[in-house]
């Protein structure tokens, strides 16, 4: 083993302090969700809970629980409907983007055709445009086509493409050997074939990497959903902790089972990061994005 050195024990300290800051707030909301919320107050200036229980998390799914809440309502969303509906809606956003992005990140990097460059630092221009001024003429055009509480308007300013996927993906498409492109065309392969069954499978690991970063993205939208999905059938994770919260009692919030609900919903955010953490990060590196 080698000596640890005061320089190497001074930076150790330092990313052991940022861990602590990083996961200080995520240990607040389970020790809030683990708290009887009698003691929700009483046990404020302590990082372990008060009395500890699982309570919490069975009322928010439903389930029995030991705890009676006299002071608040009864859970106002459906945990299992509000699940289901986040896992519609991001399936739908991120294979639309990963196609669609895949194809368009395919054709700047590989096609050749008048104007592409232009036209690709053009789309990237668009990432300059805030968000926020695309929600009005986008929820006009949602209304009038009636999408409004459907799946399809929740998905549909997103379910394309997005500058940044298609910049990611084609930082991949461009490091590709060209010779694969020209073998399968010598043997009579389309354009769209050479895509389909040389260039997307030789770019699983970028891909699985967006779609984990997409999901991640689209798991924690709220504004846009709110918007347009307010109908308990189409309402999103994200948007029904909102309601939960506003559920009030006695003008306080139901702060142990909000952050019961919460911890609950990013378990499978969690999940994927642990799992493909590092595929993530080495993705990252291999593109030269930070």
């Amino acid at each position: 083993m080698r000596k640890l050195t005061p320089q190497a024990a001074l930076g150790y300290f330092v990313l052991a302090l940022f861990v602590f800051i990083s996961l200080l707030p995520l240990w607040m909301a389970l020790k809030l969700a683990l708290t009887n919320p009698a003691d929700v107050y009483t046990s404020a200036d302590s990082l372990l809970p008060g009395r500890f229980t699982f309570g919490n998390f069975l009322r928010v799914m439903g389930l029995p629980s030991d705890i009676e809440l006299a002071a608040f309502r009864a859970s106002p969303i459906d945990f299992t409907l509000a699940l289901r509906n986040s896992l519609i809606y991001t399936a739908l956003t991120v294979s639309g983007q990963i196609f669609f992005s895949a194809m368009a990140g395919y054709a700047f990097a590989r096609m050749r055709f008048p104007g592409r460059d232009a036209l690709f630092f053009a789309f990237l221009a668009a990432t300059m445009i805030p968000s926020m001024v695309l929600f009005i003429p986008n929820f006009i055009l949602v209304k009038q086509l009636g999408l409004l509480n459907t799946f399809a308007g929740l998905a549909a300013p997103t379910i394309l493409m997005t500058p940044f996927a298609v910049f990611f993906l084609r930082q991949f498409f461009l490091s590709a050997p060209k010779e694969l492109d020209e073998a399968a065309r010598l043997e009579g392969a389309s354009q769209f074939q050479i895509f389909w069954r040389i260039a997307l499978p030789i770019q699983k690991g970028p891909i699985a990497t967006l779609a984990i970063l997409l999901s991640v993205n689209s798991w924690n939208e709220f504004f846009w959903p709110f918007l347009v999905g307010r109908d308990p059938s189409v309402r999103v994770m994200a948007v029904a902790l909102s309601d939960f919260m506003s559920q009030t009692g006695q003008g306080n919030p139901d702060w142990s089972g909000l952050m019961a609900a919460i911890a609950l919903s990013i378990l499978p955010i969690i999940a994927l990061l642990v799992v493909f953490g590092r595929q993530i990060v080495e993705s990252l590196q291999t593109s030269g994005m930070k």
